[in-house]
């Protein structure tokens, strides 16, 4: 009964700690975005310093250092087994791009400690963004 109890207790501490991640904000950084078709295949690649700060209401992209895409979020899905490593978050947002709002979905995916965004306006489905963090860390 106490190895039952015990692997309760171990098991709600972890989903707490995965969960409290989708509640903070997060910063991934990477050194290159990579442009893809609709089915995956790679179009081109751009070596540049990429940051994405993700918070609860909105998430942030600047590119070099200059701010480039503010999204809104609407919507999200956010499931983490192990915060920062493992899981997923699709986020459903608008992002204002030269003066217009377009729809976007972003899918953050954490897979053997390996985490990509695939970043995709949802009228232009024939580039997408995908980004693999060199780093993702809660921002504090």
């Amino acid at each position: 009964m106490k190895k039952i109890l015990l692997t309760l207790v171990l098991l709600a501490s972890i989903s707490v700690a995965a969960l409290a991640q989708c509640d903070k904000t997060a910063v991934l950084t990477s050194s290159k975005t990579d442009h893809i078709d609709a089915g995956g295949a790679l179009i081109r690649t751009v070596t540049e310093a990429v940051i994405l700060e993700i918070s609860k209401t909105e998430v942030n992209v600047s590119v070099d250092g200059d701010p480039k895409i503010k999204a809104i979020i609407k919507s999200n899905t956010c499931n983490w087994t192990v915060p920062f490593k493992e899981g997923k978050t699709v986020i459903h947002g608008v992002a204002q791009h030269d003066g217009n709002d377009m729809p976007v979905t972003l899918t953050l995916e954490g897979k053997d400690g390996k985490v990509t965004l695939i970043f995709q306006m949802d009228e232009r489905t024939d580039d997408r963004v995908r980004i693999t963090a060199d780093k993702f860390t809660e921002k504090g």
